[in-house]
């Protein structure tokens, strides 16, 4: 089969052409970047082959020198970017230039809004990559032939970036991938060696291969270029490396400036916003490994997708290992990035090998702590750069308690709540409560709900607000299933102020006490009427303490779902087993005093009932039957008019 029999035009992946639409037409502010983009990609390339070659040492084909050359043609307007890593096969190529494939894609699309200055920070938090190259380039070729593979199964992949790509069987006599862009006419300026050079400096310094420069051709004269017509074809170009070369991670920290760890960053998180804050050390004694772990700034896509490929970059012995090596953290810190490199691995390491290393607990115990540490110093040391962090990252933190009893204390020092006293920002600690808590009290309250205003509304919080006791309002969907995982912090339990009886403590005083006993004797008749019409529908009814202002309010057993987890699960389709509340009247109230009085056995039902609803719509539950509600209430209404 020819060459020309192999060609086949293929049109992109929906997602790729709006990315490529939004590319080109908002990082216009941020167009040198494709170099970067495109180095780190010929950069992981290379770490990628090394891998490989472990097992088959051939795949080096008598090259194993690695390296990324960079190449200018003014006069053509191109820039070339050659690799001799891993390389591609027509598959490979189809594949990766063709297709996004990366989870939250659908995501990053849904939140594209048409504002450039916005879509362009959206592209920063999706990572950017190889299609960087349609923001200078109008048209893109790419030459690559995977290693190990013969010199006619190379591949030639070509674009402009406007719908469709062509791929062509070619020959290439080397491994690897040669990337040529072929400029805009606005942007002839990258097709310099002295603007090349400077990105290079500013971007992939610390790129761990040798990031080599075409040197400048002096430009000749017309008595030159006469003579050099009558001579044979110029010499192959010469290359200088123009960077250093070396592995960041392996450089001493008081040799490194912050720009330097920034940079770093950039490459290897494919962001260009800069990391919160980061840790750089370097262990010795029973094992020995370097860890580089960054705190990026804004959130990906799929930070919520538990699935997503997470993990350090892994490195043993300065060899690259593999790329998302997810047994170094815990699943609540899967947004950290970074680099680990371990003396104390084999080689050969895989995935399975790596679950069975005991040293990877150790690693993993360690750098938790490492990251957790790092955290609580920027929250002290930066709290607006915390508070930042806090409403990215926050809800993926509240993941820990349930998963790191180890650690379930310093987890808890570094959550941020809303409450009764902060409004709805997020930002009260948990060492903030207990130095304001009043004298007595012993337990630290707390409320879940579906938003701040249905918490910080709800009829539980009356008793607090009359004894002035701060109550945390978690209203995050994780909230109530986080708590079942959380008793107490620094010695205080926690009390859901909507669950089982309320335990003032000390600060509920004996006048309080003894009105509470004088009224459940006093409406003793009552409540078992009460309870005997609603004995479908509650556990018990009984006095209450909690309220000082509604009529009545429902409270669920100490160990009962909640109704804001109640409503999360039956959305997900889980069926739900009946919880009966208890049903607590406030003896105070006007309209309980009224309902004690009332000797119409229809009218008293009536407003047992409303009072009954009117108290599950204030604990934020929807009624079975609303109709019935509202039709009870007219005539209560008509009934108290006349």
């Amino acid at each position: 089969m020819t060459v020309e029999a192999q060609k086949e035009t293929r049109g992109f992946q929906t997602e790729v052409k709006q990315l490529l639409h939004l590319m080109i037409h908002s990082l216009y502010s941020n167009k040198e970047i494709f170099l970067r983009e495109l180095i780190s990609n010929a950069s992981d390339a290379s770490d990628k082959l090394r891998f490989a070659a472990l097992a088959d040492n051939s795949l080096y084909e008598n090259d194993g020198e690695l390296r990324i050359r960079i190449m200018f043609d003014k006069e053509a307007g191109t820039v070339t970017i050659d690799d001799n890593g891993i390389g591609m096969s027509r598959d490979d190529v189809v594949e990766h230039l063709g297709t996004i494939a990366k989870s939250g894609t659908a995501e990053f699309l849904k939140n594209m809004s048409g504002d450039q200055k916005k879509d362009s920070q959206l592209i920063g938090q999706f990572g950017v990559g190889f299609y960087s190259a349609f923001i200078v380039a109008d048209r893109v070729e790419v030459i690559s032939r995977r290693a190990g593979l013969a010199a006619d199964q190379a591949v030639h992949w070509e674009s402009a970036g406007e719908g469709e790509f062509t791929v062509t069987n070619t020959t290439k006599e080397s491994r690897g991938t040669q990337i040529i862009l072929h400029l805009k006419q606005e942007e002839k300026e990258f097709a310099d060696g002295w603007k090349l050079r400077s990105l290079v400096k500013k971007y992939s310094d610390h790129i761990a291969f040798a990031v080599e420069m075409q040197k400048d051709t002096p430009a000749l004269d017309e008595e030159e270029k006469e003579e050099g017509a009558e001579k044979a074809a110029p010499a192959a170009p010469e290359f200088e490396k123009v960077n250093d070369a070396t592995a960041l991670w392996t450089i001493p920290r008081n040799e490194l400036k912050d720009e330097d760890y920034i940079e770093f960053y950039k490459h290897i998180g494919h962001d260009f916003q800069d990391p919160v804050t980061w840790s750089h050390n370097k262990v010795e004694g029973k094992l020995e490994y370097t860890s580089l772990l960054y705190v990026p700034g804004r959130a990906p896509y799929d930070l919520y997708n538990r699935e997503a490929p997470r993990g350090l970059k892994l490195y043993v012995q300065r060899v690259f290992i593999m790329d998302d090596a997810e047994q170094f953290l815990p699943l609540y810190l899967r947004f950290i990035k970074g680099v680990l490199d371990s003396n104390d691995l084999s080689l050969n390491v895989s995935r399975e090998i790596l679950q069975a290393d005991r040293n990877v607990e150790s690693m993993k115990s360690a750098l938790t702590k490492r990251v957790l540490d790092m955290l609580a110093k920027l929250a002290s040391s930066e709290p607006e750069k915390y508070a930042a962090f806090w409403k990215e990252f926050g809800q993926v933190i509240k993941e820990g308690p349930a998963e790191d009893y180890a650690n379930r204390e310093k987890i808890l020092k570094l959550m941020r709540f809303a409450s009764t006293t902060s409004g709805n920002q997020q930002s009260v600690t948990l060492d903030d409560y207990i130095g304001r808590m009043k004298e007595g009290q012993e337990k630290i309250y707390y409320i879940t709900a579906e938003s701040h205003a249905a918490g910080s509304g709800s009829p539980h919080l009356e008793i607090f607000r009359k004894k002035g006791l701060e109550v945390l309002v978690l209203s995050d969907r994780i909230d109530e299933w986080m708590m079942s995982y959380v008793h107490e912090y620094a010695g205080k339990s926690f009390q859901d102020v909507t669950k089982g009886a309320l335990d003032l403590g000390a600060i509920e005083d004996e006048a309080d006490k003894k009105h509470k006993e004088e009224a459940s004797k006093t409406y003793e008749s009552l409540l078992a009427q009460v309870k005997e019409l609603l004995k479908e529908k509650v556990e018990d009814v009984r006095v209450t303490n909690r309220l000082t202002d509604s009529p009545a309010c429902l409270v669920v057993g100490e160990r009962d779902m909640g109704a804001q987890m109640r409503r999360i699960m039956a959305a997900a389709g889980q069926a739900m087993p009946e919880v009966k509340p208890v049903f607590e009247l406030n003896p105070d109230h006007p309209l309980v005093k009224r309902l004690n009085e009332e000797q119409n056995v229809e009218r008293a039902n009536d407003l047992t009932w409303v009072l009954f609803d009117q108290a599950a719509l204030a604990g934020g539950e929807s009624l079975k039957e609303p109709a019935t509600f509202v039709s009870r209430l007219n005539k209560l209404l008509l009934e108290l008019s006349r």
